[in-house]
């Protein structure tokens, strides 16, 4: 195959349109392999059980709840001085 050349690149649209798009949802996470999918799916999994986990424990007055790394815990109600 020909590269195109100037005069057919200038000659171009420079904003196309296809015809047709693909209507489907996006994955949840892009991986090499099904395997790896379903490990970062259960990760995902695990992160949230702990993350509503330490959330229950500071709605029952625990300030000391122990949230994942990488996570940060919901705002305390504001309490005046």
């Amino acid at each position: 195959m020909e590269p195109l050349g100037v005069e057919q690149i200038l000659a171009q649209d420079p904003e196309p349109r296809p015809e047709t798009l693909n209507r489907s949802p996006a994955p949840f996470v892009h991986a090499a392999t099904r395997k790896v999918r379903k490990e970062l799916w259960e990760a995902y999994g695990w992160f949230v059980a702990a993350y509503r986990e330490a959330v229950d424990k500071l709605r029952k007055g625990d300030r000391n709840a122990a949230f994942p790394p990488g996570s940060f815990p919901p705002h305390l109600p504001f309490a005046p001085a």
